[in-house]
């Protein structure tokens, strides 16, 4: 078969005017930094950025592939070395990767074609690049325990001009150190909406924001039921930013999806913001820990997922992470620093228990230390922060601290050291995210990658 012709790559773009601008020095408030933060774990000189805009899928695809030639292969072989740490045969890992690649194209067909394209240009079985974006499902299979994951704060803000009200979200993406090398931020024009944000090598997407101002922050969770055959959960990530237009029609795509697996989608806009369980046995809107804040480690936060819950996965070190935060967000909005619903904040327009969460189905409601503000449908605006530092430094953590800010043991042995590979500010109000390559302690001595969708 014949292989279409490369095309061009999407030009560079400057990003637009955010919330967040870079400070000149560190803020005194920053809470304490690991004493490796100065360089915990090798990263690469140069991150790679892969731009590409092209109607079609197929040809977008293999832009892509042809951009990411040789790293990808790095990236699968990589990923070959974890899927046998979890003791996962060749075999297995191959028909795993064709059931969802057959998932996908039931569901989806141009994000088959994606795929099928990243293959064709990287030259390699399309199969290999299926897999990648099917490794959450296949390592569900692993008999490995891993020893953590990400973190993720979403909360109200002011709009830069101080009048109106948005929502902004901070992350760390932690992974194992062995794909340090093998991450990129992407820029992809051509569906629906364009999108700009992180992923790894060979996998459609991660996080992001995209054109219309729909922003995804991305969690794994885990339950007993969990396994490949569905759509993957980071193809549905790329289906969600290339065709949402807002937190709405996105909830739409996520339910409609056939689902074999779990993760944890935050998806928020300038007007609203849901966090969904997303699992084998349906997706369940999670409540926020208050009423201006949604809060997210690795484990369910709904009733029905939770009961089958694998536990061994990520507790209890998700639930030290996620009790830790809650307090220290909490703390936040008693002293008016940084935000939360302290004296100048409130619930706004989604105080109480509102479509936007509010005391969710399992009836949790705001957590101590954060009062619930006005009642009266007034837009109370909470005073968070304005600066890059601002949402990052909820993340940083030290010694004897539960390991939000995540480095990895390097004499650990391989598939067992994690790290906050990359830390992700996404601001939809201006439809930009901010990729800090490295740990959320290292935002003053990493660069930080600026992308506009």
């Amino acid at each position: 078969m014949t292989e279409p012709d490369p095309v061009p790559s999407a030009p560079a773009v400057s990003p637009a005017p955010s919330l967040f601008v870079a400070p000149s020095a560190p803020a005194s408030a920053t809470p304490s930094a690991p004493a490796s933060a100065s360089a915990p774990f090798p990263r690469p000189e140069h991150r790679p950025h892969v731009a590409v805009a092209d109607s079609d899928p197929r040809r977008r695809g293999y832009d892509r592939g042809r951009q990411l030639v040789p790293a990808l292969h790095g990236a699968l072989e990589t990923y070959d070395r974890l899927f046998a740490l979890g003791g996962i045969r060749p075999e297995t890992v191959r028909d795993d990767a064709r059931r969802a690649l057959d998932a996908v194209d039931a569901f989806r067909p141009a994000l088959r074609e994606q795929i099928q394209g990243i293959a064709a240009g990287a030259g390699v079985e399309a199969w290999r690049i299926a897999a990648l974006n099917a490794r959450t499902e296949i390592l569900a299979r692993s008999t490995a325990v891993p020893p953590g994951e990400c973190s993720t704060i979403v909360r109200a803000a002011r709009t830069p001009d101080g009048a109106g009200r948005t929502h902004v979200g901070v992350q760390t993406w932690d992974w194992h150190v062995e794909l340090s090398p093998y991450w990129h931020t992407v820029e992809s024009a051509g569906g629906t909406h364009r999108y700009a944000g992180l992923t790894e090598h060979g996998i459609l997407a991660k996080i992001g924001v995209n054109s219309a101002g729909l922003a995804l922050h991305f969690n794994i969770l885990g339950h007993e039921d969990d396994r490949a055959g569905g759509i993957p959960v980071h193809v549905l990530a790329a289906l969600v930013l290339e065709e949402a237009g807002s937190v709405a029609h996105a909830r739409e795509l996520v339910e409609s999806a056939p689902l074999t697996s779990s993760g944890s989608f935050m998806l928020f806009d300038a007007d609203s913001a849901v966090l969904l369980d997303l699992s084998p046995v349906g997706v369940f809107e999670a409540p926020r820990v208050a009423p201006d804040t949604h809060l997210r480690t690795n484990h369910f936060l709904t009733e029905v997922p939770a009961a089958r819950e694998k536990t061994r996965l990520y507790q209890p070190d998700s639930g030290e992470r996620f009790g830790f935060l809650r307090e220290r967000l909490g703390r936040a909005g008693d002293h008016g620093r940084d935000g939360g619903a302290g004296e100048a904040g409130g619930a706004g327009q989604d105080g109480g228990a509102g479509q936007d969460g509010g005391a969710g189905q399992d009836g949790a409601g705001p957590v101590a230390g954060f009062a619930a503000g006005p009642r009266d449908g007034a837009r109370a605006l909470p005073p968070v922060p304005v600066t890059v530092e601002g949402l990052p430094r909820e993340l940083v953590t030290g010694p004897g601290e539960p390991p939000v800010t995540c480095v990895p043991d390097l004499a650990a042995p391989p598939g067992r050291r994690w790290a906050s590979l990359a830390t992700v500010v996404l601001d939809p109000a201006t439809r930009t995210a901010r990729v800090l390559d490295g740990t959320p302690a290292e935002q003053f001595s990493r660069p930080w990658i600026p992308l506009r969708a």
